[in-house]
C-alpha cells in the first residue's frame, strides 16, 4: 500500500489516490483495455492460423471478417462502447478486401501497418510540437481538457514523454513489420505480427502509466467551471434580493422622508412670529 491509498480518519481515500483511480481507468478505456486486445489481435490470429493451414486466403480472410463482426455484435448487445469495435471491423474488413483481390495474403495486414506507421508518426509529431497527443486524449476524460499545457507543467512533461513512449515503440514496431511485408512470406509476417499485438501495447500502457502517477494531479477544470456557476447565481440571487428589497423600501423611505420634510415645515411655520 502507498502513501497516498491510506484512508483518512473519516474513512475516504485521499484526493491523489482518487485522482490515481480515475487516471488508471481513463487509460484503460482510452486505449481499449483487455477487451480492446482481444477485439484486435484475435482476428489477425484467426487469419494466419487458418492460412497456414490450408493457403485458402478467401476462407481466411472471410473467417476473420466474420469474427470481427461477432465481436462487434457482442459489444453492442452488452451496451459497451463500440469505437474500438468498429475500428477493428473497418482494419479486418479493408485489409480481407486487399487480400482477395490481390490475391496475396499479405495485404491483409497492410492498413493495420499503415495505420500503426500513421499513429506513430502523428504521436512523435504532436510531442515536437508540444501538444502531445496522449495529453489530448486523456485530458477529457480526467476533466482536466487542455489545463495541462498552461496550468500544470508537470502534466505537460508527463504526457509528453508517454506520447514520445508511444511513437517510438509503434515506430520500432513498423521497423519489423515492414522488411517482413517486402520480403518475408504471409505466415511469417502473420505470426510476427500477431505476436507484436499485445506486448509493445502494454508496454505503452505501462510507461504512459508510469509517467502519469509520478505527475501532479490533474486541475478538474470542470469542478471549477460548476463552482464559478453557483457562485454567479449565488451573486446573481443577492443581487434580486437587495434589488426587491430596495423596490420595497424606496416607497417607504420615500414617504417617510416626505413625513418628516412635511411635519419639520409645520414645526418652522409654528415657530415664526405672527406678522402684524
Amino acid at each position: 500500500m502507498t502513501p497516498d491509498d491510506k484512508t483518512t480518519p473519516t474513512g475516504h481515500r485521499s484526493a491523489a489516490a482518487d485522482s490515481r483511480a480515475a487516471a488508471d481507468t481513463a487509460l484503460l478505456e482510452a486505449f481499449g483495455g483487455v477487451r480492446g486486445m482481444v477485439d484486435t489481435t484475435v482476428p489477425g490470429l484467426v487469419f494466419v492460423l487458418l492460412y497456414t493451414i490450408n493457403r485458402d486466403i478467401h476462407l481466411a480472410a472471410i473467417a476473420a471478417l466474420g469474427l470481427t463482426v461477432l465481436l462487434a455484435l457482442t459489444r453492442l448487445v452488452r451496451k459497451e462502447t463500440l469505437k474500438h469495435a468498429f475500428s477493428g471491423v473497418f482494419g479486418v474488413a479493408f485489409g480481407a478486401i486487399f487480400a482477395m483481390m490481390s490475391g496475396d495474403a499479405k495485404n491483409f495486414y497492410l492498413p493495420g501497418m499503415l495505420y500503426t506507421l500513421g499513429l506513430a508518426i502523428a504521436y512523435i509529431l504532436s510531442a515536437i510540437f508540444r501538444f502531445p497527443l496522449i495529453g489530448v486524449l486523456l485530458g477529457p476524460m480526467l476533466k482536466e481538457n487542455l489545463s495541462w499545457r498552461t496550468r500544470n507543467p508537470g502534466r505537460f512533461r508527463a504526457y509528453t514523454r508517454s506520447t514520445w513512449a508511444w511513437g517510438l515503440i509503434l515506430l520500432a514496431k513498423s521497423a519489423v513489420l515492414f522488411p517482413l511485408y517486402w520480403w518475408g512470406d504471409a505466415t511469417q509476417l502473420g505470426w510476427v505480427k500477431v505476436a507484436l499485438g499485445i506486448p509493445p501495447f502494454l508496454l505503452c500502457v505501462y510507461l504512459t502509466w508510469i509517467f502519469l502517477a509520478k505527475a501532479p494531479p490533474p486541475i478538474d477544470v470542470i469542478a471549477e467551471m460548476e463552482a464559478e456557476e453557483k457562485a454567479e447565481r449565488e451573486r446573481k440571487s443577492q443581487a434580486d434580493k437587495a434589488a426587491k428589497a430596495d423596490q420595497v423600501a424606496d416607497p417607504l423611505l420615500s414617504e417617510w422622508t416626505g413625513q418628516i420634510v412635511s411635519e419639520a415645515r409645520t414645526e418652522s411655520a409654528d415657530r415664526q412670529p405672527p406678522r402684524h
